[in-house]
């Protein structure tokens, strides 16, 4: 199960993507969206996507979990569109026999995302809004105050 959704993501079906009867351990991680980032209060966050391309990444990242933890599931979810504060932005369930290894696959997984899947966020404030690429941080930005977060 690897998706980019724009409705409200579903945890419990991530989980039971995963389930296994040899796993010891199911991690999940769930980012969600903070009202206050580097001293600026967020209102929502827009999230965009290379909708094929992010799915085959996220795809590449299971397949990178299996080869490194051949007995791991992984399922990725990915939330595009508005998200207000508080709504879930992205959802990961890895299980495994161990729960090291589910640990490890897990943190894998969300730092591959941020590195490699073509999903980018636009930030609103009270005062400004700016996009921000999730590849290697890359920063764009369109109106506000671009200092506050050098």
């Amino acid at each position: 199960m690897f998706e980019i959704v724009k409705e409200p993501v579903d945890v419990s079906k991530l989980i039971e993507a995963v389930a296994d009867r040899n796993a010891g351990a199911i991690v999940t991680f769930i980012g969600t969206v903070r009202e206050m980032t580097k001293g600026k209060k967020t209102l929502y966050l827009e999230y965009e996507a290379y909708e094929p391309m992010a799915r085959k990444k996220l795809e590449q990242i299971g397949a990178e979990i299996r080869q490194q933890f051949p007995a791991a599931k992984t399922a990725i979810v990915h939330r595009i569109g508005r998200l207000d504060i508080s709504d879930i932005a992205v959802a990961i369930a890895v299980s495994a026999p161990h729960r090291d290894e589910a640990y490890r696959a897990n943190r894998y997984a969300i730092e591959r995302i941020k590195e490699m899947v073509p999903i980018w966020k636009k930030e609103h404030w009270e005062n400004g809004e700016m996009w921000v690429g999730n590849q290697k941080e890359t920063v764009f930005y369109e109106s506000g105050a671009p200092e506050a977060f050098e």
